[in-house]
């Protein structure tokens, strides 16, 4: 059985989160939370998060790279802010991808791969304010609606989530 995290925080952005939530679970994968503090949290718009309150919610103290296949970041710049403040959380990011694991990122969860040091030299799409950030950080600036570079699948907007989580399924059920 294949197995995801999704990692995020206070104030993300809704849509990001349970879209990806929901669809993970529908596809029958194992789906940990991850939420700074290990608590549920309420997204930007106010949803709880988790969206289901039956679903465990575990520390970054708590989880392994390992132990998953899948890596979702949802976005939402003030949950950001905080989260690729904890270098625990970053770690665990670059890590992921050292172990040439799957990454699937949108809109400014971007701003954690940058933080993480892995966008250099990628293609990745990141909400369109980032665009300079993602460039300095020697990414190559995409706002397609879903691309993939060295197992890291971005989309800039969650109006593209159907074609982001179509791929990252795919490339998942394929690894």
């Amino acid at each position: 059985m294949k197995s995801a995290v999704i990692i995020s925080g206070s104030l993300a952005q809704d849509h990001e989160f349970i879209y990806p939530f929901y669809r993970l679970l529908e596809e029958k994968i194992r789906l940990d939370v991850c939420l700074i503090g290990g608590k549920p949290v309420n997204g930007i718009l106010g949803t709880p998060l988790p969206p289901n309150k039956n679903h465990a919610v575990k520390d970054i103290d708590h989880i392994s790279v390992k132990d998953y296949d899948l890596l979702v970041l949802p976005g939402g710049v003030k949950a950001m802010e905080k989260i690729r403040q904890d270098k625990r959380l970053i770690s665990f990011i670059s890590n992921f991808h050292k172990e040439d694991k799957l990454i699937a990122c949108i809109c400014s969860g971007a701003q954690l791969l940058i933080s993480a040091k892995i966008v250099k030299g990628k293609k990745i799409a990141g909400y369109y304010s980032m665009e300079d950030d993602l460039t300095n950080a020697g990414a190559i600036y995409t706002d397609k609606e879903v691309v993939s570079d060295s197992k890291i699948i971005t989309t800039a907007h969650y109006k593209d989530m159907g074609p982001w989580m179509g791929e990252t399924i795919r490339q998942l059920n394929n690894a």
